[in-house]
């Protein structure tokens, strides 16, 4: 049996574990409600795995092709969003 792999933001969910200061904590469900907690944290991390990939990606370019400036960059990262908005989906991370 194999295991399927599923894309940044995709699959069904899965319970897990998670510590936050309680500043934090309280923030969160000021600004969303308790109901939402959980949906704003996976956003929160969707974005955060997003901007890893799009980094690593950036680190393999200069690697081989040299230094990228400010405005490359974010020209690279509109490109990523508007390419994996019309497929709908980001890579997996790693």
């Amino acid at each position: 049996m194999s295991e399927t792999t599923y894309s940044i933001g995709e699959g069904p969910a899965t319970r897990v574990s998670l510590s936050l200061p309680e500043g934090t904590a309280e923030a969160i469900r000021a600004r969303v409600g308790k109901r939402e907690f959980s949906a704003f944290i996976a956003a929160a991390v969707e974005r955060e795995l997003r901007g890893q990939v799009l980094d690593e990606y950036l680190a393999d370019y200069e690697s081989r092709k040299g230094p990228v400036s400010e405005q490359a960059r974010q020209r690279a990262r509109q490109a990523f969003d508007e390419v994996f908005a019309e497929e709908e989906q980001w890579p997996a991370a790693g």
